[in-house]
């Protein structure tokens, strides 16, 4: 295993211990998590052998272990754990470690991982960016009212800037997602076609339909739900408005009648929401809610925040002067690019992990190691 590891035993106890889940220490095997866990399968529950080999700084094998995505941090194991040693917190932080360690190029996911100092640098870079490249354009002059952006920000700024972050992070991901995928398949047989497993696991991802066996995370399953499917809207809608735009001649802006504003609208609020349900389920705290840490609560705020100045962007450019509703729009377009840049390293990535981990436990019938 020596050339798959991703990261040395010693390191990845300390990193462990200093990232959240430090009470690993405390488990001794009772296996109480494993029994009242909904979502660990009879023959190879969880989340019993991830503690252990947490315990011993097993690396390699927790890195290999697809349980550890197939885990949706229920913290049914959390709540009734005789010694409060968190079993779904430490799920979380082995996550969130994977994350980090699995980055290409890595760096960047330790500059996300250490999200708790260097959230004003993840932030703060995009803004600057954008009001640099505007101003560099045309001097930041804002249009009269009523404003149509592509005349404050052409599309080919949009394009100039997205089109290579998209490329960049399709990339990191591919790398990083074939790195994992290549350590789960490790001395297992896969049968079957990847697309045709994949296809079954994205509907069940798309019902959240693991959460509904969860008991003390269950009020989660909407919040995930409202912000998963908020998401999906706003990159319909994106692609809608594209189509319009080139295919059809169809001149922005759109009236606010139109049913791509609806659709964009709808999917923010659900965006928005969603965000709110889970930030707010973050700040309640208690064992059922799980530890909150930086690198869960960065994804969050950006995300929510996308949504939010995307509404203030929205109605502004009617109901502002077109200064404020100038810079609501390049706080949006900062919110869109940090979260866009940040996705193969941030908690966004779990969207692919977990996924990977789904359609290898189709392929195998094997949850775990």
């Amino acid at each position: 295993m020596a050339s798959n590891v991703l990261i040395s035993s010693t390191s990845f106890r300390e990193a462990l211990a200093k990232k959240g889940g430090v009470t690993a220490a405390r488990c001794y095997q009772c296996a109480t998590c494993s029994s009242v866990c909904e979502l660990a399968p009879e023959g190879l529950p969880f989340p019993r052998r991830q503690m252990i080999n947490a315990q011993w700084g097993l690396a390699d094998k927790v890195a290999a272990d697809p349980a550890v995505w197939l885990c949706h941090q229920c913290n049914d194991c959390t709540v009734r754990c005789p010694r409060d040693a968190k079993p779904g917190d430490v799920m979380q932080t082995i996550r969130a470690l994977a994350v980090e360690n699995l980055s290409t190029p890595k760096f960047l996911g330790k500059l996300v991982g250490a999200a708790g100092s260097t959230w004003p640098l993840l932030i703060g870079l995009p803004f600057v960016f954008w009001i640099a490249f505007i101003y560099a354009v045309n001097g930041f002059t804002v249009p009269e009212a009523p404003l149509a952006w592509h005349d404050f920000v052409p599309h080919w700024m949009i394009y100039a800037v997205y089109i290579p972050v998209t490329l960049w992070v399709v990339i990191a991901i591919l790398v990083s997602g074939s790195r994992y995928w290549n350590l789960m398949g490790q001395g297992v047989t896969r049968s079957g076609s990847f697309v045709g497993n994949l296809i079954p696991a994205i509907k069940e991802i798309l019902a959240h339909k693991r959460f509904s066996d969860c008991e003390a995370a269950r009020p989660r399953k909407t919040g995930h739900l409202l912000f998963l499917w908020g998401f999906i809207g706003a990159a319909i809608t994106t692609a809608l408005i594209i189509v319009a735009m080139y295919g059809f001649k169809t001149p922005l802006p759109l009236p606010q009648t139109h049913w791509m504003k609806w659709i964009g609208n709808f999917s923010a609020l659900l965006l928005l929401f969603g965000g709110l349900m889970l930030l707010a389920n973050r700040m309640k705290g208690g064992q059922s809610a799980g530890a909150s840490t930086a690198f869960d609560t960065f994804f969050l705020f950006v995300a929510f925040m996308v949504g939010l100045t995307g509404i203030l962007t929205e109605g502004g450019r009617l109901a502002f002067p077109p200064q404020i509703a100038a810079w609501m729009y390049v706080a949006h377009l900062s919110f869109i690019l940090c979260l866009f840049a940040t996705f193969p390293y941030c908690k966004f990535a779990h969207m692919v992990y977990r996924t990977l981990a789904m359609v290898h436990e189709r392929m195998t019938g094997v949850a775990s190691r």
